[in-house]
């Protein structure tokens, strides 16, 4: 008698199973179907927790834009001036202060303006 082993195929299978708890239909049910779903959402997670941070700093870049510009400035200068002033601060730190503290802003572009 060949040897198997039901005890790990089924602890495989109910993991996968339970990460497919919610999914619509048989996807949630039939193992193979769960298992490709899973899968995926597993691939689109990765892909989007790296595609996040890219948005996040698009966000920071747009919002600092309209800051700068309001302040007469446009963005590509505000930050080419910043690192000749050595001032490192980062784009979502830029952002946080344009939107939050405008007079904290202010003074960081009149520094630059110079």
């Amino acid at each position: 008698m060949r040897a198997r082993s039901p005890v790990t195929s089924r602890k495989r299978k109910k993991k996968v199973l339970e990460q497919a708890k919610g999914y619509w239909g048989r996807r949630s049910t039939n193992y193979r179907r769960a298992a490709e779903t899973v899968r995926r959402a597993h691939a689109y997670a990765y892909n989007h927790r790296r595609r996040k941070k890219r948005e996040f700093r698009s966000l920071w870049i747009t919002r600092l834009n309209a800051a700068a510009r309001e302040r007469g400035i446009p963005y590509r200068e505000f930050i080419c001036r910043l690192k000749e002033e050595n001032i490192f601060l980062s784009r979502n730190v830029l952002a946080l202060i344009a939107s939050e503290n405008p007079e904290v802003f202010d003074k960081i572009v009149d520094a630059v303006k110079k």
